[in-house]
């Protein structure tokens, strides 16, 4: 007797990896100007410094929220002109991914969508502050993705290797 072939392409659809945007969101947000007016007075050219970070959670079964932060801090001298902070966050559905591919896609191909919504924010916050346009370039996730992981590795062989010497 021949397999049922609906069943049996209902199974392979439950196996196959998906992956699917759910929602994007402003998860907290702050502009703050602490030498203003008198910033305004000094010529335009600031030191900016861009400090970025990522995490995850599992909100159910096959839900993850991703925060992307990022804090954009812009210096005349050393005058603080203005410092944006911003959690930008998605939930994403993942399913049929496992291991160091679902770290991957968390750890940098979310943040790499999540990006431009921030950089967006930011830009329109600086412009309301009565600042230039602050346009931040593009940042290779999939990189910071792959130093973490060296860093987190590099760190384990270490402390593997001292607690052989403490034996």
């Amino acid at each position: 007797m021949a397999e049922n072939p609906q069943a049996a392409a209902g199974n392979e659809n439950q196996n196959q990896a998906q992956f699917a945007l759910q929602r994007i969101y402003v998860k907290d947000l702050s502009f703050e100007s602490p030498n203003s007016p008198v910033v305004f007075q000094e010529q335009w050219k600031p030191q900016v410094n861009l400090d970025l970070n990522t995490a995850h959670s599992k909100v159910s079964d096959n839900q993850y929220e991703v925060v992307l932060s990022l804090t954009v801090t812009a210096k005349i001298d050393e005058k603080v002109a203005y410092i944006v902070e911003i959690q930008q966050a998605g939930v994403f559905l993942v399913s049929g991914i496992e291991g160091p591919q679902l770290g991957q896609m968390l750890g940098a191909y979310c943040p790499t969508i999540l990006f431009p919504y921030a950089r967006e924010a930011i830009d329109g916050l600086v412009n309301k502050g009565s600042f230039p346009a602050l346009m931040l370039a593009p940042v290779n996730f999939d990189a910071i993705y792959a130093q973490a992981l060296q860093r987190k590795q590099e760190e384990a062989a270490g402390e593997a290797g001292a607690e052989q010497q403490t034996h």
